[in-house]
């Protein structure tokens, strides 16, 4: 039992100790707002679509990976994005808060907090499987919320199929997947040398310009926790409490108990998928893990209510520490991880 508690604390605490870091920093008046918020944006559009084109980029090969299960991830965003659309509508009558609110469903952290879990959950097999899923489902987190957050930016509809098309394509994360997808195909169409390599590699052949974007992906998980950290607000929360605990429990309880627990029981009593303790470290990052930090940044680009995203953006991160413990320590215990 002892080891189970500390495998699942030492998976959980870097990630709380970065935010608490933020937060100091802000406490402290290290930077002001407005460093904080530009700093936010760098990681949207610098850091962490180069990350996401490393990670996939870096995909050895895709012979070994589980299709089905990324089939059964995607089929479930999609279900849960229905159904949190449904609920939210019903809820909320306010166009400007359902966007936020819908994300809180189906949208996760898990380009930030997903590949590093998911490596310190299920080593290298899980971060391979890992990093094929964010090659799918970050691209459909993305246009769901583009699409979402479009038609719902204000009290009346606004922006046309054009416009939202346009919005899908432009995303800076969208862009990061798949330029690495593109390149990953490349790499696997390239003849071999008579050393049985490929004729030409990036991280082999342009050592300098990979080392670099390396460098950069590296740097984006912790840089992205600070400012989230930094960001923490606690006295714009009674006058959307109510929101705050509607996308709190979609994201922290209920994603994870459809996500997760669906898998559980078609993996364990029907052949349509073989869910392993390579497969579960990326489920659990996708579907246990708080709304993504860019979450917040796009409904300030596209429109809606921003306060909200944030406050969702902050009480998802700060409960996420209680509820991914609490899953991590469930799953460790049944020996599904």
């Amino acid at each position: 039992m002892k080891d189970i508690f500390m495998f699942s604390f030492n998976a959980v605490m870097p990630i709380l100790l970065m935010m608490l870091l933020g937060y100091f920093l802000k406490t402290v008046h290290f930077a002001d707002e407005a460093f904080f918020k530009k700093a936010n944006t760098l990681v949207f559009k610098v850091f962490l679509p180069t990350l996401l084109f490393i990670n996939v980029y870096d995909i050895e090969s895709l012979a070994a990976v589980n299709w089905r299960a990324v089939i059964y991830t995607l089929l479930i965003v999609l279900v849960l994005c229905g159904a949190g659309l449904i609920l939210t509508k019903l809820l909320f009558r306010t166009r400007s808060k359902i966007g936020p609110l819908c994300q809180c469903s189906f949208r996760s952290n898990y380009a930030i907090i997903g590949i590093p879990l998911a490596e310190t959950l299920g080593g290298s097999a899980g971060v391979g499987f890992a990093c094929v899923l964010s090659a799918v489902a970050i691209p459909l987190f993305n246009v769901l919320a583009v699409v979402i957050l479009s038609h719902y930016s204000g009290e009346k509809q606004t922006g046309s199929v054009k416009a939202t098309i346009k919005k899908t394509a432009t995303n800076p994360l969208i862009i990061g997947v798949l330029l690495g997808v593109i390149v990953l195909a490349i790499r696997s169409a390239l003849p071999f040398n008579a050393e049985g390599e490929i004729v030409f590699s990036i991280a082999r052949d342009l050592p300098w310009f990979y080392s670099a974007l390396k460098t950069v992906a590296k740097g984006t998980t912790a840089l992205a926790l600070i400012v989230l950290g930094a960001r923490f607000d606690f006295s714009r929360v009674s006058s959307l409490l109510g929101e705050i605990t509607f996308g709190t429990l979609m994201r922290l309880v209920v994603a994870p108990l459809v996500g997760i627990g669906t898998g559980i029981l078609l993996s364990e009593n029907t052949s349509l998928i073989n869910l392993t303790a390579t497969e579960y470290p990326a489920l659990i990052s996708l579907f246990a893990s708080p709304i993504a930090v860019s979450s917040a940044v796009m409904v300030g680009e596209i429109g809606g209510d921003e306060q909200l995203a944030g406050q969702l953006v902050v009480w998802t991160s700060v409960f996420s520490m209680f509820t991914m413990f609490g899953t991590i320590f469930i799953m460790k215990s049944f020996g599904f991880i």
